[in-house]
């Protein structure tokens, strides 16, 4: 007899490329006790009919109920934590002025344990409740509550990557928030990543230590170089910014006479566990900088319509080589939803290619070729977003992480427009994808363990 911790079955919606879905109709998801998908097996299959009978009889058995769906769970390159609580206020503001007025006044309330636990509990919850089982991200300068945060994802059961900011240059940071000085801002980085690292002993799921310098103008030059030894010191995940918007874009070109990427690959910060948020102001040489580094692009498509001042060209970079997945950008982007970063991810890149400008003739108004499918957009907040972070995650396939969303498509209230079973799945995938909200998820699952469910 074959031995699982538990058996799936049920037809899945999973990512084999950028461009193509798997649907896996009926099929039997084998999870073993780490956690991991050990075999994904076809009806039809030799063993098929033997191992659903010997696992429904032990118990370990679940069969989907009719309407009900899996996809991966989502992958959120790009959260900022401590913002949950201004989520949806002050986005009609310039991102400097919002920065200064409303964000770091916020972020520096993490010094108080209290309000921290109180924000990052509910961000954790919430988060899983709409699909994202693995997030990426920024916390605050503290370094208490920056692991306290991870200390939150590991007893809730979400995979979390989590930075400790650092903010050090006294000329470009508030008085009553930056690091008190260099010095401090990386010896309480190491303690970070030892801590995180001390604390992953004893998560299933995972959870990992990022180097996260916020972007160049918050941070010295002898910031950033400490911060890449750092991680190659102690083999992080790195974070930033990255040619975000106007503004920060031309602050590094002022300051170095080269852009965000090159100066960011000097300090040793681009590697192959580098994810750098936005990106929308890269050119090919960039690109090709990224591609050759293994450098991720965290695409925030909500978030980049108020505050970078641009479309990125997804679909260009895609074609060039550079790892993308999908970011929330909490609370620059006001969802918390994957699926809603998705969708605005296709509605960018059409508007991108057809042009925004009606003066201008059809020929001239757009920039060709930039157009993304769904299909291509639920890739980066899945399998892409697994890839940028080196992970084995965002599939449902053998050898990948129990990473699970249940979706019910005929929840009362929330019932996607499905008529008949005789529906292609694919159309009924899209529908998923456009329709679905919070109520149609009805479990979540994160390496194995179910860390979410709806009554």
């Amino acid at each position: 007899m074959d031995k699982y911790a538990s058996v799936f079955q049920g037809t899945a919606f999973t990512s084999k490329s950028r461009r193509e879905i798997d649907i896996l109709r009926d099929h039997l998801f084998c999870v073993n006790d780490a956690g991991v998908i050990e075999r994904v097996i076809a009806p039809g299959a030799a063993d098929y009919e033997r191992i659903r009978a010997e696992q429904e009889a032990s118990g370990r058995f679940r069969q989907l109920a009719p309407g009900q769906y899996l996809l991966p769970g989502f992958v959120d390159l790009h959260v900022h934590a401590p913002q949950w609580a201004q989520s949806g206020t002050a986005l009609d503001i310039p991102l400097y002025d919002w920065l200064n007025t409303y964000t770091f006044p916020l972020e520096a309330r993490f010094a108080d344990l209290g309000f921290a636990r109180t924000v990052y509990e509910d961000l954790v919850s919430a988060l899983l409740a709409n699909g994202t089982t693995t997030a990426l991200y920024f916390a605050t300068i503290h370094k208490e509550s920056s692991l306290l945060l991870a200390e939150i994802c590991a007893a809730k059961g979400q995979r979390g990557l989590i930075g400790k900011v650092v903010m050090d240059d006294p000329e470009q940071n508030p008085d009553y928030y930056r690091d008190a000085d260099t010095k401090t801002a990386l010896e309480d980085t190491k303690e970070f990543i030892l801590a995180v690292k001390q604390l992953a002993e004893s998560t299933k799921q995972g959870v990992y230590p990022v180097v996260t310098p916020r972007f160049i103008p918050s941070c010295t030059d002898e910031a950033l170089k400490g911060l890449g030894e750092l991680a190659a010191k102690h083999d992080t995940h790195i974070q930033s910014h990255c040619s975000e918007s106007d503004w920060a874009h031309g602050y590094v070109k002022d300051r170095f006479g080269k852009h965000d990427a090159f100066a960011l690959h000097d300090f040793g910060l681009l590697t192959d566990k580098s994810v750098m948020a936005h990106c929308n102001f890269l050119d090919e040489d960039d690109a090709a900088l990224f591609a050759r580094t293994g450098t991720a692009i965290g695409h925030c498509p909500i978030s980049n319509a108020y505050f970078a001042n641009s479309v990125i060209p997804i679909a260009r970079w895609l074609d060039r080589g550079v790892e993308v997945g999908l970011g929330s950008d909490l609370s620059g982007g006001f969802s918390p939803s994957l699926f809603d970063n998705a969708r605005q991810a296709v509605m960018s890149s059409r508007m991108l290619e057809d042009g925004v400008n009606p003066a201008l003739p059809a020929s001239e108004r757009g920039v060709p070729e930039s157009r993304l499918t769904i299909d291509e957009a639920f890739y980066l907040a899945t399998a892409g977003g697994g890839e940028s972070l080196s992970l084995p995650v965002g599939r449902l396939a053998e050898g990948y992480a129990w990473d699970a969303q249940i979706v019910d498509v005929t929840v009362p209230g929330a019932k996607l427009p499905i008529f008949g079973e005789e529906e292609p799945l694919h159309d009924v995938f899209q529908k998923i994808l456009y329709l679905s909200r919070p109520e149609n998820i009805r479990e979540v699952w994160v390496q194995g363990e179910k860390v979410h469910s709806r009554s």
